[in-house]
């Protein structure tokens, strides 16, 4: 029943997504945060998190969606109410370990209010992909660059680093970090030639280990089409029912337009 629902929203057209699928959910934004979600929403601010709760609950709320791009906030503490001052040295701890210790903490807040935080996948099931391939046709020299990806990323998610590596002929162009996969993209189309090969490479974009995707799953949108043929790469590979497509008919089409592949493969390691 989406009476009891509400959509948090970040910037990008996910939460737009939702809430056309879900017209009865209550939409919320926090100051400051990009969002494109019109006039129609309840707006908080970070440094009040408890008047949000007060008002979730008074709302009749009990499952929320985290949906959307959000920006790490500028908290004040002169403006912090008493809810805020007690959880805020918890959280700024939880900014100092990485962005899972953040989103586990920010899920355990919902969770001590009584509100479950959902997935943006269990309200609209379509938004990813099973095992297969979705456009085009993997290159055989593909398969032991995407072996090398889903080994490296392996390795790293311990450490809080992932959701996205380029790598081409074996060797590794680019690593997802904190500034995302449009960051990463544009850095390996930057690349020198004399260090790029004959075979062109590929993006492999997947959860890191351990991952909650219930606020952080990975996600593509034709943009990641556009960014990828611009970088000069043949396709992506994701992660079976782990990713997002956004507007997963334009990817396709984008993809079958430009040469590229996509593909929903298993790790290899």
């Amino acid at each position: 029943m989406a009476g009891d629902l509400a959509i948090i929203a970040g910037a990008g057209q996910l939460p737009v997504a939702l809430a056309k699928a879900h017209p009865q959910a209550m939409k919320f934004v926090f100051q400051g945060m990009a969002h494109n979600m019109g006039t129609a929403v309840i707006e908080h601010s970070f440094n009040t998190l408890g008047a949000l709760f007060q008002d979730l609950k008074a709302q009749g709320i009990s499952r929320v969606v985290l949906a959307g791009g959000m920006s790490r906030p500028n908290l004040d503490p002169s403006k912090f109410d008493s809810y805020m001052t007690r959880v805020a040295p918890h959280l700024l701890a939880a900014f100092q370990q990485g962005d899972d210790a953040l989103l586990r903490f920010v899920i355990s807040l919902f969770e001590d209010h009584d509100i479950a935080v959902i997935g943006a996948h269990h309200l609209l099931p379509e938004l990813t992909a099973d095992q297969g391939v979705l456009s085009g046709i993997i290159p055989d020299h593909t398969y032991a660059d995407i072996n090398r990806a889903d080994h490296i990323m392996s390795t790293l998610s311990s450490l809080d680093i992932g959701q996205g590596i380029v790598v081409e002929n074996g060797l590794t162009l680019g690593i997802e970090t904190l500034q995302g996969t449009d960051a990463l993209l544009n850095f390996v189309a930057q690349t020198d030639d004399h260090l790029r090969h004959l075979n062109r490479g590929i993006l492999v974009k997947r959860p890191k280990l351990d991952q909650d995707l219930r606020v952080d799953m990975p996600t593509i949108g034709p943009d990641t089409i556009q960014a990828v043929a611009r970088a000069g790469l043949s396709g992506i590979v994701i992660s079976p029912n782990q990713v997002i497509l956004v507007d997963r008919l334009a990817i396709i089409q984008l993809a079958q337009d430009l040469g590229l592949f996509v593909a929903a493969l298993e790790i290899s390691t």
